[in-house]
């Protein structure tokens, strides 16, 4: 008998948090910003926004008609949250770089899904400015597939150690 314990379900379950926290502070900012408002965190730095976004992950598409964006989008979506799930089935037996990025990218991608889906828009509520540069608004979906998309690019970028050969 193996002492090999399958990650699969703890996995799917961080994904879950991951649209818990994102339906939570989305439900925050809803009830505690009004629509194109702010509350300034860190002056000049940062802000807590209430950006009702009907195009891709930071406002990309916003200018094309919203309801060709928003099924496109759900389209996109759905295909890309099932081609995750099955990446991360197949690789989740255990933990690895890999299987907890595949679980942040779903976790994301399912919680945006959701907005779009039930309210044909995603709340975008962080705003970063670093000296000249503002950084689009984003939220914590969007953060979760950005963080397991980097995960992903470390993972293909480390140098493999080989075994010894026998």
């Amino acid at each position: 008998m193996t002492n090999f314990k399958d990650r699969r379900i703890p996995l799917l379950f961080l994904s879950a948090l991951i649209i818990l926290l994102d339906r939570l502070s989305k439900t925050w900012i809803i009830h505690h910003i009004k629509p194109g408002s702010a509350i300034p965190i860190i002056p000049k730095v940062f802000r807590l926004t209430h950006v009702l976004n009907t195009g891709a992950a930071f406002s990309l598409l916003a200018t094309f008609p919203p309801n060709a964006v928003r099924i496109g989008l759900i389209a996109f979506s759905i295909l890309a949250a099932i081609i995750v799930f099955v990446m991360l089935w197949r690789t989740g037996r255990a933990f690895s770089l890999t299987s907890v990025a595949l679980a942040l990218i779903l976790g994301g991608a399912l919680a945006n899904l959701y907005d779009r889906i039930r309210f044909h828009h995603v709340v975008d509520f962080l705003e970063v400015h670093i000296v000249h540069y503002h950084w689009p608004d984003f939220n914590v979906a969007d953060s979760s597939i950005v963080i397991g998309a980097c995960l992903l690019l470390i993972e293909i970028f480390r140098p493999q150690i080989d075994s010894p050969a026998p």
